[in-house]
């Protein structure tokens, strides 16, 4: 299954979902263990660190530092990890509308993380996007 590369095809039938909850980025030092029972959406390893976006009621249990308050938005199509230019347009759409993100691609799906106070502009901005790239 390797799923879309079509740009425009992504575009059109991307079907942008809002999860429910808040997330936060973390970080652990070299070698600290990640906390018991803390179950991450994403873990990447630096050489600073591990990074991990938790939901933020999880990271505050566990004693966590955290920053960059959001909400995660699942992009519902099977993009190709080998597509050129999804997260491109999408980023570029959002950044035109001054709004920061993270972006996360996964096997399946990407993944976007945008600040709380802007998941509804951005839903609709993506909702837009994906309008004017169908025939």
């Amino acid at each position: 299954m390797t799923g879309e590369t079509d740009l425009k095809t992504l575009l059109a039938s991307m079907t942008p979902d809002l999860l429910d909850g808040v997330y936060v980025f973390a970080t652990l030092g070299s070698g600290v263990p990640q906390p018991e029972g803390l179950e991450p959406v994403m873990t990447f390893r630096e050489r600073e660190g591990v990074t991990l976006i938790v939901a933020e009621q999880a990271a505050s249990a566990a004693g966590l530092t955290a920053s960059f308050r959001c909400r995660m938005i699942t992009l519902n199509i099977h993009s190709s990890l080998e597509a050129v230019g999804f997260l491109a347009a999408i980023t570029t759409r959002l950044a035109a509308a001054g709004m920061g993100v993270n972006p996360v691609s996964a096997f399946y799906h990407d993944h976007l993380f945008v600040p709380v106070d802007r998941a509804e502009e951005a839903m609709g901005l993506l909702m837009e996007l994906a309008k004017e790239n169908r025939p």
